[in-house]
């Protein structure tokens, strides 16, 4: 990790709650096109935060695959202190696991609640080497059983943060499966949730194969463009949020996205006029992200040199080092109707939402509205021009990673990756970031001391 932090590296996504008046489905050249999108009212105003009830409720932040706001996200994170009580402890709860004989649910789910806190808080791949596929097996087993919501979430959280911790090419195949059929067969919404972010887990750290991250991006498509009654959940946002999410961060994976841009960004536009904030959201990142990966660099052999032309974009400062970008296809028909679209979202007032539902809609369909129209511009990019160095801000989107300095995220696969490995890892980030070289490589970017020119979120 510390010879990686210096490098500077570049590679390079409910139910929709439409009004119940509107019943045309989504265009679509799938054959496999799901039924037209469904109008469902909006039972409760769906954050991005996981819930934090107590440990006598049914779920708690142990359970969550879910980020607080982006705002909320950025900031630092508080790490526990480092002793080595926690070895002997997950050696004990790894035993237990195996062990399953004499176990009750609450002692399966306490004995995972455990293994997870651990693994989040600490880099315990040395402790875990070797015994990885006896432990998906344990995990597997409480996935299929689901004796109970908790001990099922548990286990899922479990088996995602094993993979994180020692990723193995052979888990993918293992789990995908079982984790597709509980995202189909589950009469528990909070499971097929956190199976659906397991799954993307698993497809991105597990071993899955070009073809294999394709597959399972349709999949998570069909969740979106049937409002989740592709997997049973009529009606349930977060299902469809959690769908979008995984999209998006799979998407990073594949270098071209020519031939699912199409039907992503219909089933994507249609979800814009969801009643539900974090639908809207998720579905607009993802507009956002195929937009950014449908420009390349520009290189010699390309024709035509005008900025503006439509085809050929560049810095607005023209700055020295970043390249000229050209269109490599088009990512939706219809552009000025989708920003008419982001543009009402961007300084939408209603009286429907809460302040801070739309504060956070405004603040994020503006970042969205203006990647659209300037692909070159990530989240949180600014006009404004510095003073001290006479060009304009940029994106200033960074996390703080202690004291070592502040990480920019200045593209939307930048973005779409670290709201992924939040979802997993939450208050554990930072310790994985430093610690573990699989999360660093998935996100290896700059760390610099330099505040002056960026703004923590």
């Amino acid at each position: 990790m510390h010879d990686l932090r210096r490098q500077a590296l570049e590679s390079g996504k409910t139910v929709s709650r439409k009004a119940r008046s509107k019943q045309a489905s989504p265009t679509s050249s799938r054959p496999s096109s799901q039924p037209p999108s469904r109008a469902a009212s909006r039972s409760r105003a769906v954050s991005r935060a996981g819930s934090e009830e107590d440990e006598a409720g049914n779920l708690s932040d142990e359970t969550s695959f879910s980020t607080n706001s982006i705002d909320e996200l950025l900031n630092g994170d508080a790490s526990d202190p480092v002793t080595d009580a926690w070895r002997a402890d997950l050696a004990d709860r790894i035993q237990e696991l195996l062990d399953r004989k004499r176990s009750s649910v609450q002692g399966r789910e306490k004995c995972l609640a455990t293994y997870g806190r651990i693994l989040t808080a600490q880099y315990a791949e040395e402790d875990i080497r070797g015994k990885e596929a006896e432990l998906v097996l344990a995990f597997l087993k409480s996935i299929k059983a689901e004796t109970s919501e908790r001990e099922t979430i548990l286990a899922i959280k479990a088996l995602a943060m094993t993979v994180v911790t020692s990723p193995s090419d052979l888990i993918y195949e293992a789990v995908c499966g079982p984790l597709k059929r509980v995202i189909s067969d589950s009469i528990s919404v909070p499971t097929k949730v956190a199976a659906v972010h397991c799954l993307g887990t698993c497809t991105f750290f597990g071993g899955a194969s070009d073809d294999e991250i394709l597959d399972n991006m349709a999949y998570l498509l069909e969740i979106v463009a049937s409002d989740g009654s592709f997997i049973d959940a009529q009606d349930e946002a977060d299902p469809v949020v959690a769908a979008l999410e995984e999209w998006g961060s799979l998407s990073t994976l594949i270098d071209d996205l020519a031939d699912e841009s199409e039907d992503a960004a219909e089933y994507f536009v249609d979800q814009l006029s969801s009643s539900d904030p974090g639908v809207q959201i998720a579905a607009g990142e993802n507009i956002a992200l195929l937009y950014e990966k449908s420009y390349r660099p520009l290189t010699d052999d390309d024709s035509g040199t005008e900025f503006g032309g439509g085809d050929i974009i560049a810095d607005p400062d023209d700055v020295p080092g970043v390249p000229k970008l050209v269109k490599n296809y088009d990512v939706y028909r219809r552009t000025d109707v989708l920003k008419d679209t982001l543009s009402d979202l961007a300084s939408l007032n209603t009286r429907r939402l809460s302040k801070k539902e739309q504060k956070a809609i405004r603040t994020n369909f503006a970042d969205i509205l203006d990647s659209v129209e300037y692909p070159t511009h990530g989240p949180r990019y600014q006009n404004a021009i510095s003073q001290d160095t006479g060009k304009r801000y940029g994106s200033r989107m960074t996390v703080r990673i202690h004291k070592e300095g502040v990480m920019k995220i200045d593209k939307w696969w930048k973005l779409h990756r670290l709201q992924a490995l939040r979802r997993v890892l939450q208050s554990g980030f930072v310790k994985h970031y430093e610690a573990n070289p699989i999360v660093f490589e998935s996100l290896p970017i700059m760390i610099t001391n330099d505040r002056k020119a960026s703004k923590e979120y």
